[in-house]
């Protein structure tokens, strides 16, 4: 199992948990109003005057034959607005009740 953790633009979050149904990824949590900076060329999110955009993010466990096509997805919903931005992390669950 995997748990990948999709950190977004608030206003990609329809789009996200969409791609998940598609993907038949039916369990998640939602974290709203996380704050942060993108490493690359990512401008803060921190919901004041200054910086008004906020992130989301959604964190799943998966099956291990799940993990690159949710990757690829999330790729692609990354490459239709550069601006707004939107990452995945994946780590390995080793126990889980």
């Amino acid at each position: 199992m995997k748990s990948v953790l999709i950190v977004f633009n608030q206003a990609n979050t329809e789009r996200v948990e969409f791609l998940l149904d598609e993907l038949k990824i039916k369990g998640f949590t939602l974290f709203e109003e996380v704050q942060g900076r993108g490493s690359r060329n990512g401008e803060p999110r921190r919901g004041t005057h200054t910086w008004p955009e906020m992130n989301s993010a959604i964190m799943t466990v998966v099956e291990d034959d799940k993990v690159e096509e949710l990757l690829l997805t999330v790729k692609k919903l990354d490459n239709r607005n550069k601006k707004i931005g939107v990452r995945a992390f994946v780590w390995n669950i080793e126990a889980m009740v």
